[in-house]
């Protein structure tokens, strides 16, 4: 045998071991865009380029009403789900498992690395047990979900998708299966879509995952990204379940978006709510001139004085000697609570600092072409100085005069 014949040899053996690894050619679950060059009575078949081809469910290529969406020479985007051992044809659709029947079949799906439906029928230690094809299998807690599943028993009775990640044949065969390696795998899928259109400024509709202290984190598809406390709204927020929920849909701006230091780590993806809506200080000057007498709501307390809420998202700050009391006090918390309705005067409002003065003084008499919360506040008495030079010789020669 020659050195080039010697070579094929091993290189066509190496090929049927590892089906999976030919150059070019790619792996289950990574997303592939083709031509559509045939429609069979079963299958349809797409030209991946490459001298590559991959077969179609025909399910795939119709819409709700059952008509074909795609003819002979469109382009078609979709997913690689595993590899026909006989044909050697990539199998191509959606992540979702396929009823099979029997050991072999079983096995086959295990090979190919295909998903399988299975039905979960009880929790036991460590796990759930799995009726798939017929047989009995096991799936560990630990990849039942992607997170941390507490009662394993919520999932007795419904019908799953999984991989069978081992598979040893005989009179009583041997299965184990996982949830999560397709979970995982959806998830880098949508991932690598959500990537593609993710930059600052931009606007995705998301879900939210948890609630935290601190602010509330949403799915965004594959990518998780986190809405400080300070990002949910205008107005003062105490704990993000007071304006969401988990499992709400969500519309977000992306802040910004800090790379992953770590390799095995993802980037950190910051949004906001807050910047979809307007600005309510924007309607200030208009809504709270100087002079008008307004309600509000005791939204804090401070030794300084009291924040009145005005509407959502602005606050006026009555200072403590505009509480309007007819005593000295220590504290706004002498007269005043949480939550207190009271009426105020607007004593002036500043823009550019969002400032709104108040007074409690039913008394208070302001001057209604005040221009601002800074010209309403006392100022401070301006410090004497030396002047300058010319200044000083100008006197001197004033008083020799």
């Amino acid at each position: 045998m020659s050195d080039s014949d010697s070579f094929e040899d091993l290189l066509k053996q190496f090929d049927q071991a590892h089906p999976q690894t030919r150059k070019g050619e790619p792996a289950a679950g990574y997303k592939v865009t083709g031509t559509l060059i045939a429609i069979g009575e079963e299958f349809a078949f797409v030209d991946l380029g490459a001298k590559a081809e991959g077969r179609l469910d025909l399910a795939a290529l119709r819409d709700a009403e059952g008509q074909f969406k795609y003819a002979v020479g469109d382009s078609i985007e979709t997913h690689v789900t595993g590899k026909d051992e006989e044909s050697g044809m990539l199998l191509l659709g959606s992540q979702h498992g396929h009823k099979y029947h029997g050991v072999d079949e079983a096995e086959r799906a295990y090979r190919q690395g295909l998903p399988v439906q299975g039905q979960v029928t009880s929790a036991v230690k460590g796990g759930v047990e799995v009726q798939i094809a017929g047989l009995r299998a096991f799936c560990p807690a630990s990849q039942i979900d992607i997170r941390f599943i507490e009662d394993l028993a919520e999932f007795v009775g419904q019908r799953l998708d999984f991989r069978i990640t081992k598979f040893e044949g005989g009179r009583r065969p041997n299965l184990v299966v996982s949830r999560r390696a397709l979970l995982e795998e959806e998830q880098r899928i949508k991932a690598e879509e959500t990537r593609a259109q993710l930059k600052e400024g931009v606007v995705l509709s998301g879900t939210v995952s948890s609630l935290k202290d601190y602010g509330a984190f949403v799915d965004l598809g594959g990518l998780e990204g986190m809405i400080h406390i300070s990002q949910l709204a205008f107005g003062h927020i105490k704990h993000p379940s007071e304006v969401l929920q988990v499992g709400q849909q969500v519309e977000v701006s992306v802040l910004r978006i800090e790379p992953a230091t770590d390799p095995k780590k993802r980037e950190k993806i910051a949004l906001s709510i807050r910047a979809l809506s307007r600005d309510p200080w924007l309607d200030a000057i208009e809504q709270f001139p100087p002079g008008t007498r307004v309600t509000g709501r005791v939204a804090r307390l401070q030794p300084f004085g009291a924040f009145i809420e005005l509407a959502p998202g602005v606050d006026g700050l009555a200072h403590i000697s505009e509480l309007g009391a007819d005593r000295r006090i220590n504290h706004p918390s002498d007269i005043l609570n949480l939550g207190d309705s009271v009426e105020a005067t607007v004593l002036g409002v500043d823009h550019e600092r969002h400032r709104i003065s108040l007074s409690l003084d039913q008394n208070r008499q302001v001057d209604a072409a005040t221009p601002s919360a800074a010209s309403a506040a006392p100022q401070p008495a301006a410090e004497p100085t030396m002047g300058s030079f010319g200044a000083l010789l100008q006197e001197s020669l004033r008083k020799g005069r």
